[in-house]
């Protein structure tokens, strides 16, 4: 399963893709940010973020998209374009046809720490630490934007869905795997 994780913000955008491998573990594919300049019109910088979104979508041909869920901030100026980010992110995603799931902060950490509490740094090191990395990803919203794709992959119903995909007939595999593969093919046009 390909993952690709979105960290929304208006200003930076974290953008990190991920594969499960077997053994609960997984894969970088790529990771990076989608920044726009604070001197633009809120209109210009969301287009910037959208076709850069729409750039990861179709290089990469995610079988899903995990978004960090908005919460309400002190700011409410930054939760508004935290909030329009997340949309773009699942617009992206329902133009492909590709399912979009939303994780709150602490089941994020959770997942990747085995605590909701975790602090920020935490969360970075276990990212790298769980992808094989040298370093931790940099700046924090790629370091973030992965550990949200990690949650994904890791939660009991990604498991579930695995276990499914093995209990299908041959037929059904084999109609799945024809369907995905035309789908990263028709990404990689």
């Amino acid at each position: 399963m390909r993952v690709l994780g979105v960290d929304p913000g208006l200003t930076r955008c974290g953008i990190g893709v991920v594969d499960s491998l077997p053994g609960r573990r997984a894969e970088l594919v790529a990771v990076g940010v989608a920044m726009s300049p604070a001197a633009l019109s809120v209109d210009q910088r969301l287009l910037q973020i959208a076709t850069e979104l729409d750039t990861w979508m179709d290089a990469h041909v995610p079988d899903v998209v995990a978004v960090e869920r908005v919460f309400a901030q002190h700011n409410v100026s930054t939760v508004m374009g935290t909030a329009q980010v997340a949309g773009l992110a699942m617009l992206a995603a329902a133009r492909r046809g590709v399912p979009v799931a939303m994780h709150t902060p602490s089941e994020v950490k959770a997942a990747v720490t085995g605590s909701g509490r975790a602090p920020k740094e935490q969360v970075q090191r276990m990212v790298a630490n769980i992808l094989g990395l040298a370093e931790v990803p940099r700046p924090a919203d790629a370091a973030d934007a992965l550990a949200i794709a990690i949650c994904h992959l890791w939660r009991p119903s990604a498991i579930m869905d695995k276990a499914e995909r093995f209990a299908q007939t041959p037929a059904q595999r084999a109609w799945a795997a024809a369907e995905q593969a035309a789908r990263r093919a028709k990404g990689t046009r």
